[in-house]
């Protein structure tokens, strides 16, 4: 009852105030014809008035809505109702004065001056809270530099000015010469991007706002080298999509983060195929607890399947993913399995007992140096884990099974990207005659996964530097652990048997340049608060990456922006069959050399330093079904 009492309160008192500003302009109109000396016919006329004015203008006011505003929160919408109501009022008033009270000394210079008056008074007490607050919080708070006059900029510093969140805009920086000298709510533009030395120098902002959402990634990355001699932190906006549909305000700026910095904007694909493919579905994942099988578990259980089984050998991960997504979605369509993919016997249990519709096989090595020193490890679960997940998900028939594969297997000089290789040419075998749909997943490096250079520059950057890369020309694909799950569903969606699916990724990534506005984000200055340090090419690394291999061709797919990628030359099956079992005899005899010399001549185009420092050769060898295997290196 309070509260309804106090507002029935406040709007009493705003009617009273108004009808009192309806005199005052109305006599002030009376004083000014007069000169300040009304005579006493006309201060009789006033008198007489005075009661259709406030009637009149206060019923016109009433229906415009005028007595509910918040002022600290006028804007341009109430005073155009109050010009409105202003005009209206007064026409109404000057006709009834004219025709139905000419008994009345009314001059018509007054019917002029009263609207304009009355606009002056209502409009400047509705104004003053306004100003009143602006005063009150003006010269306190962050000092923050805006960087984009546009739509996006003028709204958030609208919300600056009506909030006590502690924010005070200093001024807008735009490439727009035009824009240069003009203000919005106040605030100048100082002017373009050139200008950023002499602005920060006279503005002395602590923050800088980006508000450019929707602008390509190199403009981004052109404000960063622009601001990289300031430690100023660095914030931006959602994308405009959510500026239309939600407003901007000063809860949705953010920190600028990688993605941000990417060199196309993330892709955004269709989720109708992907519930018409999972919804219902009994669904496998092996590798669920990493950082793509953990991502592809949670866009799943979204979708709704019958039965999410997740396998995985690590069972802390396990544990942390099966809480997760219990927590999120329940646990009644939900199994956690411990097991390894090499492990043939317990590989069968699971699919025997769940039999599994669609299985992405998520589980593998991916560590490149590591994999160098521990080829055997890479090619256990590499190669004969992929195998047995294959076999069994033909023999217990699945419909779909999809290898999560790399860019490392194009023109590998790796042991990892060798035997990513070897799993694709594998179940590219397995696809002839087989009543399961086999195909491959491509992408390049995700961000924020697990053995991401991403993380570990962040890393590095929060223990003070240096920054370590291995190379000035490094360059990456790189790819949102959200992007890359969608791009594995909707190839699974596509179901093209031998298919080999990627993303339309844009040009590679400067892998020095990344760091570089990392550690621009940061808050820092590179080379002078964070060292940047080059290491050299560890084992197994290219200097850029590869989607398409030279003996393959790309396609458009069904899906916008995924290709399909068709090997024009494939192995002999009989013949990739006898080298792949040789080469796990290798692995688990724990011959390295065996192994890689094998590794060399199913994958032909395979470079590595170890089989070049034993001796071996690095051209290329034909891997048809008449060579035998190499007996003789498996020492």
């Amino acid at each position: 009852m309070l509260p309804r009492a106090i507002l029935n309160l406040r709007r009493l008192i705003i009617v009273t105030g108004s009808l009192a500003l309806f005199a005052s302009a109305n006599y002030a109109a009376f004083w000014l014809r007069f000169d300040g000396a009304i005579p006493a016919r006309a201060l009789a006329g006033w008198r007489s008035g005075l009661p259709w004015v406030l009637l009149i203008e206060g019923l016109i006011f009433l229906a415009s809505g005028l007595y509910a505003g918040l002022w600290r929160y006028i804007g341009i919408w109430d005073l155009r109702n109050l010009l409105c109501a202003t005009i209206i009022s007064n026409l109404i008033l000057a006709v009834l004065i004219r025709h139905a009270l000419p008994e009345i000394l009314y001059p018509r210079s007054v019917i002029v001056l009263n609207p304009l008056l009355l606009m002056c008074f209502a409009g400047g007490v509705r104004i003053l809270p306004s100003l009143y607050h602006d005063v009150r919080i003006g010269g306190r708070g962050k000092r923050v530099l805006v960087f984009g006059a546009g739509d996006a900029g003028e709204m958030i510093v609208r919300q600056m000015r009506n909030t006590l969140r502690g924010w005070q805009p200093v001024g807008f920086v735009d490439d727009d010469p035009s824009k240069i000298g003009h203000r919005i709510h106040g605030v100048p533009v100082l002017g373009t991007r050139k200008d950023l030395g002499q602005i920060i120098a006279k503005a002395r902002p602590d923050e800088i706002l980006m508000a450019i959402p929707g602008a390509e990634s190199k403009i981004f990355r052109g404000i960063l080298r622009a601001l990289e001699p300031f430690k100023i932190p660095i914030k931006t906006l959602p994308n405009l999509r959510e500026i239309l549909e939600k407003r901007v305000a000063l809860s949705q700026v953010r920190n600028l983060s990688p993605e941000d910095l990417l060199d196309r904007r993330p892709v955004k694909l269709d989720a109708e195929p992907l519930s018409r493919l999972i919804t219902g579905r009994r669904v496998l994942v092996t590798g669920a607890a990493g950082s793509i099988g953990s991502e592809l578990c949670r866009q799943i259980a979204k979708l709704g399947p019958g039965l999410l089984i997740l396998y995985e050998r690590y069972e802390n991960g396990l544990f942390a993913i099966e809480n997760n997504l219990t927590k999120e979605f329940g646990p009644s369509h939900l199994v956690a399995k411990i097991g390894d993919v090499s492990d043939i016997r317990r590989v069968g249990e699971v699919f025997g007992e769940y039999r599994p519709e669609i299985v992405f096989h998520a589980a593998a090595h991916k560590h490149v140096p590591l994999m160098e020193l521990n080829p055997c490890e890479a090619v256990k679960n590499n190669v004969t884990g992929t195998r047995i997940v294959a076999e069994a998900a033909e023999r217990f028939n699945a419909e779909r099974f999809i290898l999560i594969s790399s860019d490392k297997a194009v023109n590998p000089t790796s042991v990892m990207g060798a035997t990513k290789r070897v799993a694709e040419l594998i179940i590219q075998a397995m696809a002839d005659d087989s009543s399961t749909c086999f195909a491959s997943v491509r992408f390049g490096n995700v961000l924020g996964s697990n053995g991401s250079v991403i993380p570990r520059f962040l890393e590095q950057i929060k223990a003070g530097g240096p920054v370590t890369i291995t190379h000035p020309e490094m360059r990456r694909f790189f790819m949102l652990i959200p992007e890359a799950v969608q791009l594995v569903l909707h190839s699974a969606s596509l179901a093209e048997p031998k298919a080999t699916y990627i993303l339309e990724m844009g040009e590679q990534v400067s892998v020095l340049e990344m760091a570089r506005n990392l550690i621009r984000l940061a808050g820092f200055v590179p080379d002078e608060d964070v060292r940047i340090e080059y290491v050299g090419l560890r084992p197994g690394e290219k200097l850029f990456e590869e989607l398409i291999g030279p003996d393959e061709a790309a396609e458009p797919s069904p899906v916008p922006q995924v290709l399909r990628v068709r090997t024009v030359d494939l192995p002999d099956p009989i013949g990739l069959a006898r080298r792949v079992a040789l080469l796990e005899q290798f692995a688990a005899g724990g011959k390295d050399l065996a192994a890689l010399t094998l590794l060399h001549l199913i994958v032909s185009n395979f470079r590595n330093s170890l089989l070049n420092k034993n001796g071996a050769s690095s051209q290329p060898v034909t891997s048809g079904p008449s060579l035998r295997a190499p007996e003789i290196v498996a020492k």
